[in-house]
């Protein structure tokens, strides 16, 4: 199981900001995150987002790197 990797300093909570200003549709339990229990939102967000979870996780590392743009 592969981890998400965030930009060092970047908290959870910012970029769980950030993916619901893109994505307005989801919701804070969408984008519960539990120690060790990643790949259970990972599937939630890929289901929900229409998109693979490898998607989805390079999405949020995405987000998590640059403030101002992710796809």
């Amino acid at each position: 199981m592969a981890s998400i990797h965030l930009k060092p300093g970047t908290s959870w909570d910012e970029v769980k900001e950030r993916i619901k200003e893109r994505n307005v549709y989801l919701t804070d339990e969408d984008l519960r995150l539990e120690p060790g229990n990643e790949e259970a939102m990972l599937q939630r967000l890929a289901d929900k987002m229409g998109r693979s979870v490898e998607e989805v996780r390079a999405f949020i590392e995405s987000i998590s790197h640059n403030k101002d743009a992710a796809s």
